[in-house]
């Protein structure tokens, strides 16, 4: 028996405007009652004078209570429906790209919300963010069989956001056995990828076309790359012509990935690395004299939340302006910040206070996002996190 959600009068704005989120003090609890549903089921999602808008998943206990899966209220979100979201979702990326190595899924972005899948050519890793999705998971599992047949499905269900859910974090193999490294190619270069253990599902596809545009700038230059995990920065920059290259991240397990992928593409004699806390080793770096051509800084969200903006704001001001002392008279400095709540003009804003913190003069001649495989849903900007700044960095 399908559930049925009210809205208040006036809170159905944003759904007829795209958005797939609703929360808790948009219904109208008096009419359906919200803590009586039951956590992850399905429910059709009506407007104040009862029109049926579209078909939900809910959490009761979550700040976002329900997810739109679908306007039809005919719908369900079962294995027929993922299959052909899924099938959406394959096409687009076979577009896009000429290899099997990309963001399956992402979210909101391709109509699943709660659920992201990266690909590594036979090997998925998916990760069930959300109540709703995590009571699908077999039918996820039949979905993909039927799509992409891969090889390997991994749930790497370890995710921060699952506290939010109540739900437990795990990572399991549900198909298939993992028994040799899973390897992708970015921008012709290759990787080692740690899906079961690493960072998020393993890879950060999100940044390709950034690197892209990076590896065309680094020839004969000295590159400087700060939470490098396992050297997406800055393996590619080296297998791109630069001369020298410094991974530095707090991780010993990811500084390991960093050397083998340098190894992996006959590069270990140009990427060196150095672990430590970033902003110690930028400011140990300046102690010794150390001096170079590109500076690359793509650290983690350092705001997770509204109430961090401020100190996450400062956090990315005192990063940039370390990295700055470290560039030479004409350098590159390549910032980005994948914080949600920092808006794209205040990392420029943030960038300029740096820049000018140093008495020099940038100019921004390069405004990256997300790559195409992370799909922005036009009426939701929590889809869009990505930013990236290429700024010369030069004196007078």
């Amino acid at each position: 028996m399908t559930q049925n959600l009210r809205l208040k009068k006036n809170a159905d704005r944003r759904l007829k405007a795209g958005h797939l989120w609703l929360y808790s003090n948009e219904v109208d609890i008096e009419t359906t009652p919200l803590k009586g549903m039951e956590p992850g089921a399905q429910a059709i999602i009506e407007a104040a004078n009862g029109k049926a808008m579209g078909v939900a998943y809910v959490n009761p206990n979550s700040l976002i209570c329900a997810r739109v899966v679908s306007r039809d209220p005919n719908m369900r979100l079962d294995r027929s429906l993922l299959v052909h979201r899924f099938n959406q979702a394959l096409a687009l990326r076979e577009r896009l790209f000429a290899k099997p190595f990309y963001r399956l899924v992402h979210g909101e972005g391709d109509l699943l919300p709660g659920l992201v899948i990266d690909r590594f050519d036979d090997v998925l890793v998916v990760q069930l963010n959300t109540l709703g999705m995590e009571r699908l998971g077999e039918e996820i599992v039949a979905a993909l069989d039927k799509v992409v047949s891969p090889r390997v499905i991994i749930f790497k269900n370890d995710s921060s956001g699952r506290r939010q859910e109540q739900l437990e974090r795990q990572v399991e193999v549900v198909k298939g056995e993992l028994s040799e490294p899973v390897m992708l190619e970015e921008n012709g270069v290759r990787f080692s990828v740690p899906v079961l253990d690493g960072q998020k599902t393993g890879w950060f596809y999100d940044h390709r076309t950034n690197r892209a545009w990076l590896n065309g700038l680094v020839a004969g230059k000295r590159v400087l790359d700060v939470f490098s995990y396992v050297g997406g920065w800055g393996v590619q920059a080296a297998a791109n012509g630069a001369s020298d290259v410094l991974c530095i991240d707090s991780s010993a397990q990811a500084l390991e990935g960093v050397a083998e992928n340098a190894a992996l593409n006959g590069l270990h004699e140009r990427v060196a690395v150095g672990e430590g806390d970033a902003f110690e080793a930028l400011v140990a770096l300046k102690a010794d004299g150390e001096q170079f051509d590109v500076v690359i800084l793509d650290p983690p969200a350092f705001i997770k939340k509204r109430k961090d903006i401020p100190n996450g704001e400062r956090a990315y001001a005192k990063l940039n302006r370390e990295a700055i002392r470290l560039l030479g008279r004409d350098g590159l400095l390549l910032s980005a910040s994948c914080s949600m709540h920092l808006a794209p003009e205040r990392l420029m804003e943030v960038v300029r206070g740096a820049v000018r913190h140093q008495d020099r003069h940038g100019q921004v001649i390069y405004r990256g996002h997300q790559a195409a495989d992370h799909p922005v849903h036009p009426a939701i900007p929590e889809t869009s996190y990505l930013k990236a700044l290429g700024v010369r960095v030069f004196r007078d």
